[in-house]
C-alpha cells in the first residue's frame, strides 16, 4: 500500500485470496490500480505481462502453490523479457493446518529455473519493506517468497538489504559451523545457535534473503573460516536453498561439509511448530544435525 501511494505506476492483482494475503488493503487504498482475477492464475500472470507491456509496474500475489499453475506463463514472460514482480505467500509447512495441497514446497526451485529471474525470501517486516523498493524497478521475473507466520522483528527499519546480499546475522573467529537460512528457518537457526552456544559450540548465522542472486563471496568467506555449512529451508530439497548454497561452491577449490535439512517428506497437516519438527527443519533439528557435525568433523 505504501509502495503504491509513493508510486503511481504500481498496479496489484490478485487471485482470490486477497483476505489472506492482505491485497484486500491495497485494493482499498487504490481501487483503480487493483485486478482482481479470480481462481484464474494463469490469468493473473498474463495480465501482468500485459499490464507492463503499458509501463505499469505489476505486482501479482496469490499462495505460492498457486503460481506452479502458471508456470508456462511465467516462463514465457521470462521469453518475452516481460518486467513483472509475483508474490508467493503462504509457503512450506510452516502454514500448519492448511494441509499439503497449500503448502508452496517448490517454489523456489522453478523460480529460480526461470530465466533472468531474481527469488526473495526476507525473514522479517523490515527487510520485506526494503526489498519491496528495490522490486518495483527490477528487470525481469522477481519473485519474493513470504511466511504466514509472524516473526520476530530482527533488523532496523533503516537496515539496507541488497539484492544479491545476504545479512551476517551472528558471528565470531571461534565459529564451528554455518548456519544458512531465510524466512521461517532463519528464525529457527538463530535459536539453534543460542543452544549451542550455551554448550559451547560457536555458530555463525547467515540469512540468504536474496536466493537469486545469491551472495557467493559470503558463503565462500564463511566455508573458509568454519569449513562445515548447515542449510536449512521450508521448501523440498531439489532446487531450494540448499542446492544453492552448494552451487557457490563448483567452480573453486573450496570443499565445506554441507548438511542440508529441508522438508523430505509429504507433510500432513497439523500446527506449524509440529510439522516442522517432524520435517527436521525446526531449531532443534538444526542443533542436532550441527552436533554430529562437529563430533565427526572433530
Amino acid at each position: 500500500v505504501a509502495l503504491g501511494t509513493a508510486r503511481s505506476d504500481v498496479v496489484a492483482l490478485d487471485g482470490e485470496v486477497s483476505n489472506s494475503t492482505y491485497a484486500e488493503d491495497f485494493a482499498g487504498a487504490h481501487p483503480d490500480r487493483f485486478f482482481e482475477t479470480y481462481i484464474a492464475e494463469q490469468q493473473l500472470v498474463a495480465a501482468a505481462i500485459g499490464i507492463q507491456v503499458r509501463n505499469w509496474k505489476p505486482f501479482a500475489s496469490t499462495f505460492a502453490a498457486f503460481f506452479a499453475r502458471a508456470y508456462d506463463f511465467t516462463r514465457m514472460a521470462a521469453v518475452s523479457q516481460a518486467n513483472i514482480k509475483l508474490v508467493g505467500s503462504h509457503a512450506g509447512v510452516s502454514i500448519g493446518p492448511d494441509g499439503p495441497s497449500q503448502m508452496g514446497l517448490e517454489d523456489i526451485a522453478s523460480l529460480r529455473a526461470v530465466h533472468n529471474s531474481t527469488v526473495l525470501y526476507p525473514s522479517d517486516a523490515n527487510q520485506t519493506t526494503a526489498l519491496m523498493s528495490q522490486m518495483v524497478d527490477r528487470e525481469g521475473i522477481v519473485y519474493l517468497r513470504t511466511t504466514r507466520e509472524a516473526t520476530p522483528v530482527l533488523y532496523d527499519s533503516g537496515d539496507t538489504f541488497p539484492i544479491g546480499g545476504s545479512k551476517i546475522v551472528k558471528s565470531s573467529r571461534s565459529d564451528a559451523v554455518t548456519l544458512v537460512g531465510a524466512g521461517i528457518t532463519l528464525h529457527e537457526a538463530i535459536r539453534a545457535a543460542e543452544t549451542l552456544e550455551a554448550e559451547g559450540i560457536s555458530a555463525r548465522v547467515i540469512d540468504l534473503y536474496s536466493i537469486k542472486p545469491i551472495d557467493a563471496k559470503t558463503l565462500q568467506a564463511a566455508a573458509q573460516d568454519t569449513g562445515c555449512i548447515v542449510t536449512v529451508e521450508d521448501h523440498w530439497p531439489e532446487g531450494g536453498l540448499g542446492e544453492a548454497v552448494l552451487s557457490v561452491f563448483t567452480d573453486n577449490n573450496l570443499r565445506p561439509v554441507i548438511k542440508i535439512l529441508a522438508v523430505q517428506n509429504m507433510p500432513t497437516s497439523g500446527s506449524p511448530a509440529e510439522l516442522m519438527s517432524d520435517a527436521g527443519i525446526d531449531a532443534q533439528s538444526i542443533s542436532t544435525a550441527v552436533r554430529d557435525l562437529v563430533s565427526s568433523n572433530g
